[in-house]
């Protein structure tokens, strides 16, 4: 008797999709991998005790001004996650916004080029600031570490000269301004809001089929569902809240939407989610972050990754900086010093993202921004001085670090 060879059937997950997502999630800890959720749980029970402590922490406009509080910090934070993925650091990138903020403020005012010519220049700037850096750590060989102090000493000089010694510039273009200081109109955030949500379902019903067609053990139809309107109810909620009245006197100005630059950021993570996840280059970064000798022996191009990671930060410190300075409606010297720097290494790794190098996420940046931008809106509303802020911020700090440190122990361990 001959037997019949017969396809095996492709494999689903079954049970309830939260028992089946927490029990994915517990074995990638046990794995070593906690992933973002130790920053969705903080992030949850700093809004709670806020929340408790002073109800105006919850109020529509206190949200909306959360979003444009933490922006800047949230998008330079989004470059760094490229560094970061290398096992590389960037101590430049504050500055680095602050030059390039500089560049668009110096070009918008006195020069009285187009908002779209200083945006570019100022683009242009930190992708030249970004190669030059990647260059000297990959060519020369000196540790990144070295070459990004240096370069934050240098170009505190650089916006110095640039702005005639400490000039603060007023900027008085109402397309800038309006990125930090508008919203969305609400119609369109709901738009915003339909096709997110649509074009997560898509992705996912995708990469379900695929894996089911492959034969390939994968999350079950439900759980996809239980995932993509999980989401919708998060973020309808989100839209929602931001869509009602804020302004204390709508009679004389009305203020309801989405911020600007809430859509903005969204935007720059589905790019660079999809660059990361979906392209060679994605996973070149990756591949050479975990194992530099062994991306090089498998014919990448290791250099080149390298040099084009530090590009993508600067250029993205120059987002930041263009956010910054829209909101402060002005630059100075001070623009992208002080505490940025901490807190967009801070964000990336408080979201998740391993200073090892080889694992993180984009989203790490946004959920870490946010912890951040909670704890200093939150504490600032309690009355608590900016002393204890940072004392708080530099904890949360280390306790995110740690678990990285105990994560890496664990993962190779095992």
């Amino acid at each position: 008797m001959s037997a019949v060879a017969t396809k095996r059937p492709a494999e689903e997950s079954t049970g309830s999709p939260v028992k089946e997502m927490v029990g994915g999630y517990f074995g990638r800890v046990k794995g070593g991998d906690m992933g973002a959720l130790p920053a969705l749980i903080a992030l949850i029970a700093l809004c709670v005790f806020f929340w408790a402590a002073q109800p105006t922490f919850m109020s529509t406009g206190n949200l909306a001004n959360l979003f444009t509080q933490g922006a800047a910090g949230i998008v330079i934070a989004m470059g760094l996650v490229f560094v970061l993925l290398l096992g590389e650091i960037d101590l430049s990138a504050g500055f680095t916004s602050g030059v390039c903020a500089a560049v668009l403020a110096v070009t918008l005012t006195q020069h009285g080029w187009p908002w779209y010519a200083s945006v570019g220049a100022a683009l242009i700037v930190g992708a030249l600031i970004g190669t030059l850096l990647g260059t000297i750590v990959v060519k020369i060989g000196i540790p990144s570490f070295v070459v990004t102090l240096a370069a934050f000493l240098a170009l505190q000089g650089v916006a110095l000269k640039i702005m005639d010694n400490g000039t603060n510039i007023s900027i008085q273009d109402k397309t800038i301004l309006s990125v930090s200081n508008d919203n969305v109109p609400i119609t369109l955030g709901w738009v915003i809001f339909a096709i997110g949500i649509i074009g997560f379902g898509i992705v996912q019903f995708l990469q379900y089929s695929s894996r089911r067609k492959r034969g390939l053990v994968g999350q079950s139809l439900t759980t996809v569902l239980f995932k993509v309107g999980g989401l919708a109810v998060v973020c309808g909620i989100g839209v929602y809240l931001l869509s009602l009245e804020r302004s204390r006197n709508p009679a004389f100005a009305s203020l309801k939407g989405m911020p600007i630059v809430v859509p903005l950021i969204l935007i720059l993570l589905v790019v660079f989610t999809f660059v990361l996840n979906r392209t060679s280059f994605g996973r070149h970064i990756y591949a050479v972050g975990g194992n530099q000798e062994a991306a090089r022996r498998a014919g990448i191009n290791v250099d080149r990754i390298r040099v084009t990671a530090f590009v993508l930060c600067s250029a993205m410190a120059a987002i930041g900086g263009i956010i910054a300075a829209s909101r402060a409606n002005s630059v100075d010297p001070n623009t992208g010093g002080s505490d940025v720097l901490l807190k967009a290494v801070g964000a990336a790794v408080i979201g998740g993202t391993s200073l090892f190098g080889g694992r993180g996420r984009m989203m790490d940046a946004i959920l870490g921004g946010m912890v951040i931008a909670v704890i200093d809106n939150g504490m600032g509303l309690m009355g608590y001085s900016a002393g204890t802020k940072f004392i708080v911020t530099g904890l949360v700090l280390l306790l995110a670090a740690g678990v990285d440190a105990l994560s890496r122990r664990r993962s190779l361990s095992t």
